[in-house]
């Protein structure tokens, strides 16, 4: 359900288990977590998934069972956020929930047309995670952040893109080569350089 591939320093991580909608299992969650910390090797990170939805968040049943609060999602985030190289996002459809927490720790946002962005945590009657708000915040200020997670609203891409919440929408049959075309100067630079201007932008 999360495959990887790599092809030289670029790497590639997807979701598939289209039958749910993406929807993230806890061993999805610590593939996902492992895969990460494996890929601070490498120069540039797509993620990404199969199907119609990128993801609709975890998995409600095990959700219930105690997946919505597991430290599993931090770790995630946090091993994204740490990686030396560029990380994409190529969202192939809607990203929902805590799905949101890894998409937010990559550099950049790559959405289709059609997409939605929304974070349902507190209807559900959890917290998000903790460092969700504070990168969601950073991209699109306090008061949006809230319209998402306070205010429950389901965001259209076009008005995401108009945030900032996603930096640009391209046709899913060119997403992941626009993914990988955004990636080809970081993938030519010196590796000091590219960190070092990463670095440069936190």
């Amino acid at each position: 359900m999360i495959e990887v591939a790599r092809d030289g320093d670029l790497w590639t991580i997807t979701i598939d288990r289209q039958d749910k909608a993406n929807s993230l299992t806890g061993k999805m969650l610590e593939e996902l977590a492992e895969a990460f910390e494996a890929a601070q090797e490498a120069r540039c990170v797509i993620l990404t998934g199969r199907g119609k939805v990128f993801s609709a968040g975890a998995d409600l049943e095990e959700a219930r069972a105690g997946l919505a609060t597991s430290p599993l999602w931090e770790r995630l985030s946090a091993a994204v956020a740490a990686l030396p190289g560029l990380s994409v996002a190529a969202l192939n459809g809607t990203l929902a929930g805590g799905a949101m927490g890894m998409a937010l720790a990559c550099d950049i946002r790559l959405a289709v047309p059609g997409a939605k962005v929304f974070y349902p945590v507190m209807k559900l009657g959890f917290l998000p995670q903790p460092s969700d708000p504070g990168r969601m915040a950073a991209l699109i200020g306090p008061a949006r952040t809230k319209l998402i997670l306070m205010g429950g609203q389901k965001i259209p891409v076009e008005e995401a893109l108009s945030y900032g919440l996603v930096d640009r929408i391209v046709s899913p049959e060119v997403l992941l080569e626009t993914a990988r075309e955004i990636c080809a100067d970081t993938l030519a630079a010196k590796p000091e350089i590219a960190a070092g201007i990463k670095g440069m932008c936190r």
